[in-house]
Order: structure tokens, then sequence, then C-alpha cells
């Protein structure tokens, strides 16, 4: 599964340098990207002509806490691939939180995004959009409050001690700019998901299950395993 993503995105990354002269990428993090962002770096792509923003940051959060997600990148993807152009930070413990929104809104609102890498929670959010989700604002990034549910998915992942050190917010891409993705790839293994999977794939599309808006992009596939697909019709 994530193989096969990784594969799929490596084209869409490789079509778009030669193409334009570069390619600019959204990464996703948490413990379902895994196996996708281990062989994404390990693909055949001249990372000197790729930049890279991340989908979402807790509020607050230090980057060298075990689950900030910035800190998780790091780690993961830009310092195993030093030749990488740019890596867009989102610093969700600024002192100036709605500074540092207006530089990522700006910077962001600039680019033209080729590949969104993304995954599915377990209560059907897409990024940290929590529902009922915001399918309206057109800002690139913008803060949210995190509903229990996720909370609680974050905590049984092991990226937190409790629920209460957990944040309630979180700064995330927004769903219309993950929209205007070129390409949308999204890799969500087990069957913790299973039935976010079938709200995403074959419900109505409703605020109530962010992930739903992915049937009205034009490009957008769901890599699966056979836990995540069990409740597909």
């Amino acid at each position: 599964m994530g193989q096969a993503a990784a594969r799929q995105g490596a084209e869409a990354i490789n079509s778009a340098i030669a193409s334009r002269g570069r390619a600019v990428v959204i990464l996703a993090t948490g413990t379902s990207q895994f196996p996708m962002l281990e062989s994404l770096i390990q693909a055949d792509i001249d990372w000197a002509k790729v930049t890279a923003f991340h989908l979402d940051e807790y509020v607050g959060l230090p980057a060298t806490h075990k689950a900030s997600f910035r800190g998780y990148l790091r780690q993961r993807v830009v310092e195993r691939l030093p030749a990488l152009a740019e890596f867009v930070m989102v610093g969700g413990d600024a002192e100036d939180l709605a500074g540092e929104i207006g530089r990522l809104n700006d910077r962001l609102g600039r680019e033209t995004v080729d590949v969104c890498f993304a995954g599915i929670g377990e209560n059907c959010h897409l990024a940290f959009n929590d529902p009922p989700a915001d399918f309206v604002t057109e800002y690139p990034y913008i803060v949210v409050e995190l509903d229990e549910a996720c909370r609680r998915q974050q905590l049984g992942e092991g990226w937190f001690e409790s629920l209460d050190a957990v944040p309630q917010r979180a700064v995330s891409m927004s769903i219309r700019q993950i929209m205007k993705s070129r390409k949308i790839i999204l890799s969500v293994p087990d069957v913790r998901k299973a039935g976010a999977v079938r709200h995403a794939a074959q419900g109505p599309v409703s605020n109530a299950f962010p992930a739903s808006i992915l049937q009205q992009h034009a490009d957008a596939t769901l890599h699966l395993d056979a836990a995540s697909a069990s409740l597909l019709a």
C-alpha cells in the first residue's frame, strides 16, 4: 500500500519537474504515513527541485515534542534528503500565531500544489479538519478546534501520555486548499479507519464526514489495505 502510494506520487512529482522545472508537494504525518514516506524518499526524484509543505501542526507544541509534525518530518524526511529545495514548516508554537499563519498563507497562496499526500482520521477528518469541517474558507491555513475523537486517536497512537496532554487546537491546511492540489494521494490502513473510509468513499458528501469532499476531486486516489477497505460495498 505505502509503496504503491509512493510510486504514484513519485511519478506525479517527476512529471511536474519535467513540465515546469519544479514540484510542490504536501506531506502528511502520523503512523499511517510511515511506509509511504519511507518508500518516497528512496524514489528516483530530483529533490533539489522539490518544495515541501506539511498539512498541520499542533498549536503550542514545540518541534522537540515527539508528537510534533514538523519534528516528525524533519526526522523522517528532511534530514534524509539533504538536497530537498525547501521545507516550509508550520510553527504551531509561534508567539505570534496570527503572524505565522499570515506568513504561511502568503507563501502557499503563491504556489500550485502538484501532489498532496494525506490520510484520513478515524473521525473522517482530512488534515485536522474535524467534523463539522469548514468547506468554505479559501485561506490556505486556519486554526481549528480538535474534537475528542481526534484527540483520542492521537492518544491511542502513542503520541501523548494522557488525553489532557493532547492539544485542543491545531493549525491545519484548509479543505479548500487541499482540494486545489492537482493530485491527492491518500494512504489509509487499519480497521480503525474502515468506517471513515466507507463514509469518505461511498457516503454522501457532508462536512460531518470531511474526507467525503474528496469525491468531488478530479484526481484523488485512496490506497487501502484489506482491513481499512473491509466495510466498502
